[in-house]
């Protein structure tokens, strides 16, 4: 039954914060501006959390942490116009990662619509190639029943990015002095009923091969979805791997896993997306004889598989992937016959070259294994730590080198600088945990100021800024297709980054020499501020380990 209200008449803004309430938000990260000043008025005493960052896109970045590791609903909550506009790069980011976010931004008035409003723009319209769903609220009486909506399409299905524009004067407005608010079931991702036949089709294609894999996309990434993914493993008997990188099949952190998966014959899609991750499905990435399934919440991307795949794809079914998994963990049957398979799946995915124990740099500079062999310590001091690699050369050597409870990376949308705003919401969520950030000199250019956002909030966490003076993922590119004689735009300066952190208010050191570098990271830990080590390394190319 619809909660009702007989008090005073409230406005639109004070409706809205009811109904964050009522959804459970505890958190809002965001920007203030001008069309959103009525609801950070109506936050105060309501007990929601406001951490006010230095530029929109950061807030939807945090925002995107923020839900990759509780599994709630992220709250970005941005002004119009130019505001708006600042935040679309990281939604993409956010709906690629598979992350329930929603960014609410403010917008020009109803009234005033077509009239050359004050930072009048087509909100609505920017966002939606991007997002789940994308709309203008265009009633007082609609504004706590479009929240709600938006939080139950970014549930349902893949969990993704919804845009909400509330234009300023509904939020001014005065509320019906009796209203209604949403009730619990507005705010519920929609179910279906799960076709356990097509269940069975699947388990009897799967265990009929010689060679099955089940490959899972980013929505199964969080340290809860990876404890699943491993109870399904078990209880089938079949290898399934996690992939969430823009490197895909070549991501550095499943080592030599692109080797064994071209000798698969029967590879399950759950979840997964056939696209460039897992090269379209085509050979060499995949036998000519190999057979898929697919089980995924998305019709589009089924329609997208049976064109790409053809005959390949043998069964289909629309599903949402984690009751699903249950599906499949309770009606499969552990099968021994793969247990050789499992383990030649696992050891490929494990591999790393010896030659990295004994990986040297000239003087003056870290190599990554070897310093990153040295920070997996930090992260195995406490069961709840969390990785972040942002993109990269030393994302790349990260996402190789060290893993941890929880982690983070840039994601298939391989946008980079987005690692300290990731950062800093990883602190506020795990707090006391040891929050390790990695990347490169470029990518910390794009918000370094947020680290007086975490300064302000009280959120420590230790960034590792991997310095080759170099924008050198492009820098690598350039030299492998044109030359080293025709590489150009690259060249960064050997800038003190740990001089920047400490601008802020934060901690600093700066280190060019292995023996210095564990020394540096505890008392950055110790500091109990936003820490950067920047640490000069050689212009490396990303781990190959499919040659």
């Amino acid at each position: 039954m619809s909660l009702t209200s007989n008090v005073i008449s409230k406005r639109g803004a004070d409706v809205i914060v009811e109904t964050f309430k009522l959804a459970g938000v505890k958190t809002i990260f965001t920007l203030s501006g001008n069309h959103i000043m009525p609801i950070f008025d109506a936050l105060i005493d309501s007990g929601i959390r406001l951490i006010h960052t230095r530029h929109e896109a950061a807030a939807v970045h945090m925002a995107d942490a923020y839900a990759r590791l509780t599994g709630e609903v992220g709250i970005a909550l941005v002004t119009g116009g130019p505001g708006h506009a600042n935040a679309i790069s990281a939604l993409y980011t956010a709906k690629m990662a598979e992350s329930p976010v929603i960014l609410i931004s403010g917008h020009a008035p109803l009234s005033q619509l077509g009239k050359g409003a004050f930072q009048e723009m087509e909100q609505a319209e920017l966002a939606k190639p991007i997002a789940k769903a994308s709309w203008l609220s265009n009633s007082i009486d609609s504004l706590p029943f479009d929240f709600a909506k938006a939080v139950s399409i970014a549930k349902s299905g893949r969990p993704g990015v919804v845009h909400l524009s509330i234009p300023i004067d509904l939020l001014e407005a005065q509320y019906p002095p009796t209203f209604k608010l949403p009730t619990e079931k507005d705010f519920l991702s929609a179910k279906e009923a799960l076709p356990k036949d097509i269940i069975q089709n699947i388990l009897q294609v799967l265990t009929s091969a010689k060679k099955p894999l089940i490959l899972t996309g980013p929505q199964m990434q969080s340290k809860s979805g990876r404890l699943q993914l491993t109870r399904l493993e078990k209880a089938l008997g079949i290898p399934v791997i996690g992939m969430e990188s823009p490197r895909g099949i070549l991501d550095p952190s499943l080592g030599s896993f692109a080797q064994v998966l071209a000798q698969s014959d029967c590879v399950l899609l759950l979840g997964k997306k056939i696209d460039f991750t897992v090269k379209f499905g085509q050979s060499p990435a995949f036998l000519d004889t190999c057979q898929f399934l697919q089980i995924d919440p998305d019709p589009v991307e089924i329609k997208k598989a049976k064109v790409m795949l053809d005959q390949k794809l043998v069964l289909s079914c629309q599903a949402e992937v984690i009751p699903m998994i249950e599906a499949l963990i309770e009606m499969g049957k552990t099968n021994h016959a793969y247990e050789d398979w499992c383990a030649i799946v696992h050891q490929a995915i494990k591999y790393r070259p010896e030659s990295w124990l004994t990986a040297s740099a000239s003087q003056g500079f870290v190599h990554p294994a070897k310093a990153f062999a040295q920070i997996q310590s930090v992260l195995d001091s406490h069961p709840d730590s969390v990785l972040i690699c942002d993109g990269g050369e030393i994302g790349q050597w990260a996402q190789a080198c060290l893993h941890a409870p929880h982690r983070i990376i840039n994601g298939v949308a391989g946008a980079i600088g987005a690692g300290i705003p990731f950062a800093a919401a990883a602190s506020l969520v795990k707090d006391g945990a040891p929050i390790v950030a990695v990347m490169g000199d470029g990518s910390f250019g794009f918000h370094c100021a947020e680290i007086d956002t975490a300064v302000r909030y009280d959120l420590p966490y230790l960034l590792i800024i991997g310095n080759d003076a170099c924008w050198n993922a492009e820098h690598q590119i350039q030299l492998r297709e044109y030359g080293k004689d025709r590489a150009t735009g690259c060249d960064l300066l050997p800038t003190r980054y740990d001089d920047v952190a400490r601008g802020f208010g934060g901690h600093g050191e700066s280190v060019n020499d292995l023996a210095n570098l564990l020394p540096a990271c505890q008392r950055a830990l110790d500091s109990q501020l936003p820490a950067c080590i920047n640490m000069m390394i050689p212009s490396l190319a990303a781990p190959n380990l499919n040659p």
